[in-house]
C-alpha cells in the first residue's frame, strides 16, 4: 500500500482538450498531485476527456485517474501509457472481480483505488479486496458535475470504514467547500479531492491554500497520520 498522507488533493473534471489544458497549467503552478476525473457519459451524465487528452500535455505533476466510466478495465492500459501514477475504478461500474482490476492496475506499476458512491454500502469492500488497494475514495455526492451538493451522512460511512480498517488510506470526493473542509478532514479522512471549489474560483492557487489551511485545522482535532506542507 501507499503510505498515507493527509492533503487536500485538486480535481480536475474537463469536457474539452481545451478545457483540460487550461485546468492542468494553472495546476502545475501550485499542486504536485492532481486527480483527473474520466466520465464516459454512460455510468455518469456528463462526458469528459480521454487518456490521449491528458498523456498531450505531459502534465508537470503526478496524478490519478479517477474513471467514473462504465467498464473500466478496458482504459486501463491507456491511462498507464499517459503517465498516471494511480488509478481509481468504482466497484459499480466494473465488470470482471474487482479484485483481478486491481490486480491488473498494480502489475503495470501503478497505484490502485476503488471508489464508491454514496448509496453502495461499506460491506461491498470485503477484506480480500481491501488488503489489494491503495485506498478508498468514498464519493459524497452523486457523481458526474461540478458544484454538486455534498452528502453529510457518507461521513458516517467513513466513521464506519475506519472502525473496521484504520491503516486504510481513505480519500473523499464532492461537494467539499471552505465552509465544510474542516469538518470532512476531522471524520477521518486522509486525503480531500476538490473540484469546484478550487477551480471555478477568481484565484485557484489561493483557493488551494486557503482549502489546506482549514483542512490542517480540522486534521489537528485528530491523531493520525503524516500531513503534507
Amino acid at each position: 500500500m501507499m503510505a498515507k498522507l493527509r492533503r487536500v488533493v485538486p480535481a480536475i473534471l474537463a469536457d474539452s482538450p481545451h478545457a483540460l489544458e487550461t485546468m492542468v497549467r494553472r495546476a502545475e503552478g501550485f499542486a504536485g498531485w492532481v486527480q483527473i476525473d474520466i466520465m464516459d457519459g454512460v455510468f455518469v451524465p456528463s462526458r469528459s476527456v480521454t487518456s490521449e487528452d491528458i498523456a498531450s500535455l505531459a502534465p508537470g505533476f503526478d496524478w490519478e485517474a479517477h474513471l467514473m466510466v462504465r467498464e473500466p478495465e478496458k482504459l486501463i492500459e491507456g491511462f498507464h501509457l499517459a503517465g498516471a501514477t494511480k488509478i481509481i475504478v468504482h466497484y459499480e461500474a466494473v465488470k470482471v472481480l474487482p479484485g483481478d482490476i486491481v490486480e491488473h492496475i498494480t502489475s503495470l506499476g501503478m497505484a490502485a483505488g476503488m471508489a464508491i458512491n454514496p448509496e453502495t454500502p461499506v460491506s461491498v469492500l470485503r477484506d480480500d479486496l481491501v488488503s489489494k488497494l491503495d485506498g478508498i475514495l468514498f464519493l459524497s455526492v452523486h457523481p458526474g458535475f461540478y458544484g454538486a451538493k455534498f452528502l453529510p451522512e457518507v461521513l458516517d460511512k467513513i466513521k464506519e470504514f475506519r472502525r473496521l480498517y484504520p491503516d486504510v488510506a481513505i480519500g473523499i470526493d464532492g461537494g467539499i467547500k471552505e465552509g465544510n473542509i474542516a469538518r470532512v478532514a476531522e471524520a477521518g479522512v486522509d486525503e480531500i479531492c476538490v473540484g469546484s471549489a478550487i477551480f471555478v474560483q477568481p484565484n485557484p492557487s489561493e483557493s488551494y491554500k486557503r482549502l489546506q489551511k482549514l483542512a490542517r485545522e480540522g486534521w489537528q482535532q485528530t491523531d493520525s497520520g503524516p500531513l503534507l506542507p
